[in-house]
């Protein structure tokens, strides 16, 4: 079997661009109660919200995610708990961080998140959501649908695209994604999971383009 290819074809590089642009959220940072993080195949996600939690961007953690076909072998105990390893690791103390180990999408990292709070009295404004960076867009409008009273922010490791995709180290996984992602916006706010999002032409002709190259492997 080939080695994954770890850098961003000439070929690809407008369009995955775009897609990875359009799912930036661009939030300004801000103060919250409490932040989650979103279980992938991301570490960076960890890494992201422990450098906030040591800033000072709110006081505790929860980690949510279990296991999924492309995160078993990454993380074979669970996506949230390898993220709370891994953030303790960087100097987060123990009694900051929660974990929600079954959540196996979007909506229940949500879902199981409040519960997680609501069952330990843990009163929620405002959330910051942590996520890797393609995954913000879907990520707050599920938020949004499913928890409207909170005030959301997004945020996601800040690295640039050829830097995330070499640490990732599959661009047809990162494409792949990105394109799932792309169209999980607005399937979801059909099936009533998530709020609208606009999508703007040049976002819709790139995913078309990258589904056209054969990027299909996480359509619905």
């Amino acid at each position: 079997m080939p080695e994954p290819v770890a850098s961003l074809p000439d070929s690809l590089r407008a369009d995955v661009e775009t897609l990875w642009d359009y799912h930036d959220m661009h939030h300004e940072p801000r103060n919250a109660d409490v932040g989650i993080g979103l279980g992938s195949h991301d570490i960076g996600v960890a890494t992201c919200a422990a450098g906030l939690f040591k800033a000072g961007s709110f006081p505790l953690i929860v980690f949510t995610g279990a296991n999924a076909p492309t995160t078993i072998e990454r993380f074979p105990r669970g996506e949230a708990v390898h993220y709370r390893e891994h953030a303790l690791d960087l100097g987060v103390p123990p009694h900051a961080v929660l974990v929600e180990p079954h959540a196996r999408n979007t909506g229940e990292n949500i879902t199981f998140t409040r519960q997680v709070l609501a069952g330990r009295g843990i009163d929620v404004g405002s959330a910051v959501l942590i996520s890797r960076p393609y995954q913000q867009r879907r990520a707050y409008a599920t938020c949004r649908k499913l928890w409207p009273e909170v005030t959301v922010t997004c945020a996601s490791l800040s690295l640039p695209l050829d830097e995330y995709v070499a640490g990732i180290g599959d661009v047809d996984r990162v494409v792949d994604m990105l394109v799932g992602d792309t169209q999980r916006i607005d399937v979801y706010a059909d099936k009533g999971f998530a709020i609208p999002q606009e999508m703007p032409d040049r976002v819709r002709e790139a995913f078309e383009r990258l589904v056209c190259a054969g990027y299909t492997r996480r359509l619905i």
